[in-house]
């Protein structure tokens, strides 16, 4: 069996590239450059995937940075370090950015006759992005069923996302039981060599792998 899983290099994907092994699936990984700052994450993407020896890895260029829209794409807009903010969708929210991913997903899966796609989104610690929700996760595949040769078949890609309601703290706790090396992920927004340690996704990565005991000697 087969199934297509966005990697982006960081906490999230990675554990669930794991996890589509521990599910018996031949993994196909699927990395967008779509103009983001922290396009490191994509080094650490193609480690995670040597790492789980992954056959088939594509990295594929889509530029939603031509028209921004968010801190993670503009020059225009600062990626927040103030701390994170839960009564609001951040400024780090792109605009289509799944919902993009997931069809070329999609794509690739059909094409490669994948049973599923496996997506890292989690609606817990995300401060509620519309394109990380279980409602949105069910109505995409409604539309799988609709829009696809194999869908009309009866046959269409499931959409996987095992830590949708996870906390972060659980979804470490998990990484550290599949033996996801998380030391050689990237989760965090700015592009330099080593994490800031202040923008939203370091600041909840850092806190959740202390909780979970990870810095523990």
């Amino acid at each position: 069996m087969k199934a297509v899983v966005l990697l982006s290099g960081g906490l999230d994907s990675s554990t669930v590239l794991a996890q589509a092994k521990v599910d018996g699936f031949d993994p196909i990984a699927l990395s967008i450059f779509y103009g983001q700052k922290h396009r490191r994450e994509l080094e650490a993407a193609k480690t995670i995937a040597h790492h789980f020896q992954v056959a088939e890895h594509y990295i594929l260029p889509i530029d939603l940075a031509q028209w921004g829209g968010s801190a993670l794409t503009s020059d225009q807009i600062a990626i927040p370090t103030e701390g994170v903010d839960t009564t609001v969708i951040p400024v780090t929210y792109v605009p289509g950015r799944n919902t993009v991913f997931i069809a070329v997903a999609l794509s690739l899966a059909e094409a490669r006759g994948a049973e599923a796609v496996y997506l890292g989104i989690n609606a817990v610690d995300y401060s509620g992005y519309p394109d990380c929700r279980p409602e949105y996760l069910a109505a995409f595949q409604q539309l799988v069923s609709l829009s696809s040769k194999v869908g009309l078949e009866g046959k269409p890609p499931q959409l996987v996302a095992p830590l949708i309601h996870d906390r972060k703290v659980d979804i470490v706790r998990r990484a550290m039981a599949l033996g996801v090396p998380i030391e050689l992920t990237w989760s965090c927004y700015q592009g330099g060599e080593e994490p800031c340690g202040v923008c939203d996704s370091c600041r909840i990565r850092n806190q959740a792998l202390q909780e979970a005991g990870y810095f523990e000697s």
